[in-house]
């Protein structure tokens, strides 16, 4: 008897009962206790700030999937998180939170499990969004991680819950059941992003939670043309099953700093034009060039009372590192700018849509500063790749300087170096596990 073809579903499905993270190199199991840890310090960051307690008392009262995707949600608002560039999602906010508070809920301190969860998580929502051109339909109106939350916490969920290839496959059908097409664009502080994040991360917990119980999904919902006809948009099908030699995590890009990741690139082209020797009062006008798709997002004006607009604008990046750079590091952004010099290196900074840097987008997120100074010269740099992004990546070393730019003024240098062992043992022995997801539920516990 011939078995019957196996769904694109199916095949992803596979993917997601196999993964097993103890069997990737050592470098990417580096870089995967690398990720955790990031998302675990964004946690730490971004609990405190008015978004984050608002979105604790929001899901105080709710059970195990909001909850979960508050804690995803925290994550996610601090813009410390990582992000995969070709896909443009941020997989870790949502899969280090799935699988650590599934671990703290079951007892369960596998640490090869739970590592395989994990990377189960970050892969399905790197390939989804790639499969559907995340970068193209951002600017069309959808949020890319939204959309793809639910199908890759599903894919987390089951395999912390050691569900079977049809269960999987199930879960996650009836978790892109529950996406939404379009995100639009909230306004106003704090922002509905993070709302529309949590809710879309419960989906994925929720799908599974409903498959453990009996129901099913449509393991054929994405062979055909079902998709394009309900969603809108094309699914390369083959991005979804492709088999990789290595993991995605050789291809994620961590943030060295506070801000939207389309804004780092010129940061850093301006960092390395003040350390020539480029002193900030010089600086008659700053002209910011980036690929069209992102021209217009960065030079939204910094509002001090709308915080997302502090990390969008680029002109309050660039006159933050000029003038303040610390400020950088700073998740909660609560306190208006009065600093006459950042307010008024602001005024000077000009963004133009470059349509030649397209040539690297959106596998890169480039940027090309000119500096006009008041004694007549004019200085340029280009940046392709910012640090942290994967021809650039961060150490350890640099990792550690994140954590405590962020945290130390939060808790204190010492609790920071606490939390960073914690981290870096995470996935050593089941201990290790333990007080890793410990310690994640704990930071919200204390806050909610």
């Amino acid at each position: 008897m011939v078995p019957p073809l196996m769904t694109v579903l199916d095949q992803l499905a596979e993917f997601v009962t196999q993964a097993n993270a103890a069997a990737l190199p050592d470098a990417e199991r580096t870089l995967l206790r690398r990720h955790v840890l990031d998302a675990v310090v964004a946690a730490a960051a971004a609990t405190p700030t008015a978004e984050g307690r608002g979105l604790a008392a929001l899901f105080a009262a709710r059970g195990l999937p909001d909850l979960i995707g508050q804690r995803a949600a925290t994550i996610r608002l601090s813009e410390i998180d990582d992000i995969h560039l070709p896909s443009c999602t941020t997989p870790s906010a949502a899969a280090v939170a799935c699988a650590l508070s599934l671990a703290a809920q079951s007892g369960r301190f596998d640490p090869a499990l739970v590592a395989s969860a994990i990377w189960a998580g970050t892969e399905v929502m790197t390939r989804l969004g790639e499969a559907v051109h995340g970068p193209d339909i951002l600017y069309r109106g959808v949020w890319p991680s939204c959309f793809a939350a639910p199908f890759a916490v599903a894919a987390t969920a089951a395999r912390m819950r050691a569900f079977d290839t049809r269960r999987t496959a199930d879960a996650l059908s009836l978790a892109l059941m529950l996406t939404t097409r379009g995100s639009g664009r909230p306004h106003g502080s704090p922002s509905a992003r993070w709302v529309m994040f949590a809710s879309a991360v419960a989906a994925g917990v929720t799908a599974v939670a409903a498959v453990e119980t009996g129901y099913r999904g449509d393991p054929a919902l994405l062979d055909g043309t079902g998709f394009e006809d309900s969603w809108g948009f094309a699914l390369d099908r083959d991005r979804l099953t492709a088999r990789a030699d290595h993991s995605v995590y050789v291809a994620l890009s961590m943030k060295p700093f506070c801000s939207a990741k389309q804004s780092i690139a010129a940061v850093e082209a301006l960092r390395t034009i003040l350390r020539s020797g480029t002193a900030p009062a010089s600086i008659a006008s700053i002209k910011v060039r980036v690929p069209p798709a992102y021209a217009g997002m960065i030079s939204t004006k910094a509002q001090d009372g709308v915080r997302t607009t502090t990390l969008v604008s680029v002109a309050r990046q660039l006159a933050l590192l000029a003038a303040d750079p610390a400020r950088l590091f700073d998740v909660d952004r609560s306190t208006p700018v009065a600093d006459a010099a950042v307010l008024a290196l602001e005024r000077k900074v000009e963004i133009v849509a470059d349509a030649a840097l397209t040539q690297y987008y959106p596998r890169a997120w480039p940027a090309e500063v000119e500096v006009a100074t008041t004694d007549g010269k004019t200085l340029r740099e280009r940046v392709i790749e910012a640090p942290g992004d994967p021809g650039r990546p961060l150490g350890d070393e640099a990792l550690d300087g994140k954590a405590h730019g962020v945290l130390d003024r939060l808790i204190g240098s010492e609790a920071v170096a606490k939390l960073i062992g914690i981290g870096t043992r995470g996935f050593a022995d089941e201990v290790g596990c333990r007080a890793l997801a410990g310690a994640f539920v704990a930071m919200f516990d204390m806050r909610t």
